[in-house]
């Protein structure tokens, strides 16, 4: 007895799929080809406010070669069946594997994990999207490679081209991924496949040191789109410091937020401080060490009494400031007493606080070995602190300046304390810009509170737009809502590139808000 789908794509009939599957079993084998309920348990697991039903795939396929990816697409090509592709699927606050349509069938490519070349003298990578960074990791520690990583939080399980793809973002001075990706090889809808950049050059010396090629630089629109799959990719890692420095700044007023972004920034900007330097609330560093439940009775919003109360039995600031210095120990030395000195000079009451005086300290050692790219899984502790699997990550992006921050975090407190959450968050300086990475936590076990959630998220996507603050990221349940914010006209353009590069729409229909 044939198993039954667990749901079926919009205008695609039983018997379409049926002819599909057996093509399909063909190019991956049956054991590769994941249909009916038990076989698709791990593709169900959201955390976002939305029904899995919404989002249900149809089936799952696991490819382990660029040759199988190709000829899955031609026979979705030839039958009209939208794919949802992913690398790991462990995109655990932006809608882990789920597709933004229902009936989707998923392309989890987490078995082509080879690592084709590391080279520790030009210092990059490359690699197929189904490699980990722990993979990764492991690869150049077995190779006694100086080479570091750049990862995000939950790092471990993460794909380094997942994450570059959806222009995700670390904690060094390699922090911004896109910008140190260099070379892609694409499978289009058609199931024709091609090398940007560089890489069109037959037995190219240069694909994965020089980003730009001849004519249009194409990288950027295959990020967070549904144009074409991206089968390899290169990257940039970093060489290894003769030394390195992490610190923390806690800061005991919350309105000293305002002023740290002035103070700090022109740092940033000049290099001082050479990496993105994050600014954590007390609740954000706090929910992965303690018990919520020891403070708040209830599903209620937390109190400020009750953070100070937290404050008080962890050491922690009002805010929390984390950087690290990169370099020669006399290098270090140096930018760590200017660092000091303007510090010192503008604020009062603040500590300053290194691996000297944190020792084997948790939060302390997660923050530390996030700016040096070790793989840790330690964030994830942030969904104990209100339970029940619900997490959605909202994050806005405004210019580093100091007048942003209060003005978004009373915005964001207000909203989520409207509904009864918690405001746990962040800010994370770059160069100029300044992301403010909020996780909404609520229990996604209980349906009036999920539909809370929903109804938050959605608030705070509008609220903050209206004031100028546009979400860079956003889970497959509100891509659709993010995109509007957006304005028609550049939607519009995404459209037309869609209908060029993907007539049928095959390709991760939703995504990013195009179809």
């Amino acid at each position: 007895m044939a198993k039954k789908l667990t749901a079926l794509p919009k205008n695609v009939s039983v018997e379409t799929m049926n002819k599909a599957i057996k093509e399909f079993v063909k190019i991956l084998g049956e054991e590769n080809v994941l249909i009916g309920d038990e076989e698709m348990v791990p593709y169900k697991k959201i955390m976002m406010a939305v029904p899995i039903e919404e989002h249900m795939p149809s089936l799952a396929l696991q490819a382990s070669t660029k040759e199988q990816v190709i000829a899955i697409v031609k026979v979705c090509n030839k039958y009209v069946i939208p794919i949802w592709t992913f690398s790991t699927g462990k995109n655990m606050g932006y809608g882990t594997a789920a597709p933004a349509q229902r009936g989707t069938v998923i392309l989890d490519l987490h078995k082509m994990n080879k690592i084709i070349e590391v080279n520790p003298d030009l210092c990059y990578a490359v690699l197929e999207p189904g490699v980990t960074y722990q993979q990764l990791f492991d690869y150049i520690h077995e190779k006694g490679y100086k080479l570091w990583l750049s990862c995000p939080a939950p790092s471990a399980i993460a794909s380094p081209v997942g994450n570059t793809m959806d222009r995700g973002v670390g904690y060094t001075p390699y922090g911004e991924h896109f910008m140190m990706q260099c070379g892609m090889e694409i499978v289009l809808a058609d199931g024709s496949c091609f090398k940007t950049g560089m890489g069109g050059i037959k037995n190219s010396t240069s694909s994965t040191v020089f980003k730009w090629g001849y004519g249009p630089s194409l990288d950027g629109i295959f990020t967070q789109s549904n144009y074409g799959i991206c089968v390899q990719m290169g990257m940039w890692l970093m060489p290894e410091p003769p030394a390195f420095k992490p610190f923390c700044i806690t800061l005991d007023t919350v309105e000293d937020v305002e002023k740290i972004v002035e103070v700090l920034r022109p740092l940033r900007i000049a290099n001082i401080i050479p990496n993105a330097f994050t600014i954590a609330s007390t609740l954000y560093e706090a929910a992965g060490v303690v018990n919520r439940a020891d403070y708040v009775d209830g599903n209620r919003s937390i109190t400020e009494a009750e953070i100070e109360k937290i404050k008080k039995d962890t050491g922690m600031g009002s805010w929390n400031v984390y950087a690290g210095l990169y370099g020669t120990p006399e290098g270090n030395e140096m930018n760590w007493n200017i660092i000091q000195s303007v510090v010192n000079a503008n604020f009062k009451g603040h500590k300053f606080l290194t691996s000297k005086e944190m020792g084997d300290d948790p939060v302390f050692k997660y923050r530390a070995d996030l700016m040096r790219g070790y793989m840790t899984l330690q964030e994830f502790g942030l969904y104990n602190w209100r339970g029940g699997g619900g997490s959605m990550w909202f994050a806005p992006v405004s210019p580093a300046e100091g007048k942003h921050t209060l003005n978004q975090s009373a915005l964001a407190k207000k909203i989520m304390n409207k509904y009864g959450f918690d405001y746990v968050a962040e800010f994370i300086v770059g160069w100029r810009d300044m992301h403010h990475i909020i996780d909404l936590l609520y229990n996604r076990n209980d349906p009036e509170e999920m539909k809370r959630a929903h109804d938050c998220y959605a608030e705070l996507v509008h609220e903050f737009a209206a004031q100028g603050y546009g979400v860079y990221r956003t889970s497959s349940g509100f891509m659709d809502l993010v995109a509007e914010t957006y304005g028609p006209e550049i939607r519009g353009v995404f459209q037309k590139i869609k209908r060029a590069l993907d007539p049928k729409g095959i390709l991760a229909p939703g995504k990013s808000g195009i179809y």
